[in-house]
């Protein structure tokens, strides 16, 4: 065995059905020994888009996701996905190849220090140095990528380490690294005090993030509101944490939030944070949720509790054990008029929109398109006004909403998707971005047809980058600086070359027909979504 089919051999014991990537010289050995396995590798068409297909995978099966690509510009491509990833802790083994070790330093052809490059990005990062490494290596990557709080993790594997003979190859059973013991349960004294203040509290709010879904914890979160009748609040991240239908979740938080739900936040007299870094998108004023407040901020990561806001309690573990162990204890608390408050408020404080009648409304077409959507369809939103439209209106069941939170990175629903559709199959999966965003990753067309990969995809349309052009409309006085997708392509053309039905909606009257048009069968749809070029996302 050598170090390539040493690699391999870590992935199939590690359970890897899937691989993303994109091949080079210094990546071969590697893929020519996974031609000996049952894995399956996916030629995407940027290796940015192996990092997002990858994380589209993990975030719907729970599992860790791979990519592979080659050295130099491969890896360093491969950097945008992997921040991405990092920004919202998914949990990513990210290989790259590398030139042989002895060159390493030298400024040979397409080499690039990928482990310092991408160190702000990473939970953490290998270079491999000798082939007998790999094991463990493997094991501990897979360990640090999957536990305490995920994240990417690289393997940086020179070409020679992959070529060089292993002389017994040896998987470890376990994992014992002395610097890395992530708390998961939390701790009995500090659920106590939060269970006391609860109990006392008039008007309690819990703040759902991504920590909640990452740990697999929603169904608890829901049981733990509904048994005690906290009303729950959401980041973008934590958004189908709660079904958004549910009479105890009022709404996503933050700049572009739902006027309610900000409105609870700041009303309350206790805060539950769960899985949130307490970040600007959702709280750009943290001196808000700690003033007159009981702060509780439950986080996997102690880094992240009183980063932003300094909590009355924090409490250090996984969500779905410490909502077990809150739902252990027995308290009598009574929310009844908090709820009818919140109740008024959701009614008084419903966001107005005036849409131009000639086009179709994003807001209303996004709402009756997930509501006709399968229960445990899954959402992918891409960046700009399309994720902020999304995030108000997609109505999330048993499905799951996907989008790119901590980084905001343009082109992600596309791959991610394709992601999602090869980890759960059977799913409906519909990605949504607007007509800049999807440029930036529509080479994966290509990836979809080759490889059956059936994802439905809207594209909103407004001609142009719509979320900058509102940002320079009211800071800049409407002097539009480098907005306009003027040249765009015909999307009629671009479904026909990939192969793809396609549907323009364009007549709002159409609305509802279209949608089912779009919906019906599991093969490939593109549908373009024709909106007033100066629609505002409120």
């Amino acid at each position: 065995m050598n170090g390539a089919q040493a690699m391999v051999k870590c992935l199939e014991l590690e359970g890897v059905e899937m691989v993303f990537g994109y091949p080079g010289v210094a990546i071969c050995p590697f893929y020519d020994s996974i031609l000996d396995s049952e894995i399956r590798t996916i030629l995407i068409r940027t290796e940015q888009n192996a990092a997002h297909a990858a994380s589209g995978l993990a975030r719907v099966t729970g599992k860790v996701g791979v990519c592979a690509v080659t050295s130099g510009p491969g890896a360093t491509n491969l950097i945008t996905g992997i921040a991405t990833a990092f920004a919202d802790s998914i949990p990513l083994v990210c290989i790259t190849g590398q030139v042989n070790s002895e060159l390493i330093g030298s400024d040979v052809f397409q080499e690039a220090d990928i482990t310092g490059a991408a160190e702000s990005f990473v939970k953490y990062s290998y270079l491999v140095k000798r082939a007998e490494e790999i094991p463990r290596i493997f094991k501990e990557a897979f360990h640090i990528a999957s536990t305490g709080r995920k994240g990417p993790v690289l393997i940086d594997v020179p070409i020679d380490v992959q070529n060089a003979p292993i002389r017994k190859f040896s998987y470890p059973e376990s994992v014992n690294l002395r610097t890395y013991k992530p708390t998961v349960k939390g701790h009995a004294v500090q659920i106590k005090k939060v269970m006391a203040e609860l109990e006392r509290a008039k008007r309690p709010v819990i703040c759902a993030g991504g920590g909640v879904l990452l740990s697999g914890a929603q169904q608890m979160l829901r049981e733990f509101s509904h048994k005690y009748q906290v009303p729950v609040v959401s980041t973008m991240m934590g958004i189908g944490a709660m079904q958004t239908e549910d009479d105890l979740y009022f709404g996503m938080v933050g700049n572009n939030g739902a006027p309610c739900a900000n409105r609870a936040m700041n009303d309350a007299d206790m805060v539950i944070m769960v899985g949130a870094r307490v970040a600007d998108r959702a709280v750009n004023q943290p001196e808000i949720i700690t003033r007159d407040k009981v702060l509780v901020h439950m986080d996997v990561d102690p880094a992240e509790i009183g980063k932003n806001a300094g909590p009355t309690i924090p409490l250090v573990g996984d969500a779905a054990n410490i909502f077990a162990s809150l739902m252990e204890t027995e308290i009598a608390c009574d929310h009844s008029l908090w709820l009818q408050t919140l109740y008024a408020y959701r009614q008084q404080m419903q966001e107005k929109r005036s849409p131009n009648p000639a086009f179709v409304d994003p807001a209303r077409f996004i709402q009756k398109l997930s509501g006709r959507m399968e229960h445990d369809a899954i959402y992918v939103a891409d960046v700009g006004q399309n994720q902020i439209w999304s995030c108000k209106n997609c109505i999330v069941r048993d499905g799951k909403f996907l989008t790119s939170g901590g980084m905001g990175t343009m082109g992600y629903s596309i791959p991610a998707a394709m992601g999602a559709k090869l980890g759960l199959p059977d799913r409906q999966v519909v990605a949504v971005c607007g007509d800049g965003s999807f440029q930036m990753s529509m080479m994966e067309l290509a990836t979809m047809r080759q490889h059956n990969v059936p994802v439905k995809i809207v594209v909103i349309a407004n001609r142009y980058l719509g979320m900058v052009r509102e940002y320079q409309k009211n800071t800049y006085n409407s002097r539009y600086s480098v907005v306009d997708l003027s040249g765009s392509p015909d999307l009629s053309k671009i479904a026909e070359a990939y192969g793809m039905r396609f549907l323009r909606l364009q007549d709002p009257d159409r609305e509802d027909e279209a949608i089912e048009e779009f919906l019906r069968g599991d093969d490939s749809v593109l549908m373009e979504c024709v909106i007033d070029p100066m629609d505002v996302v409120k």
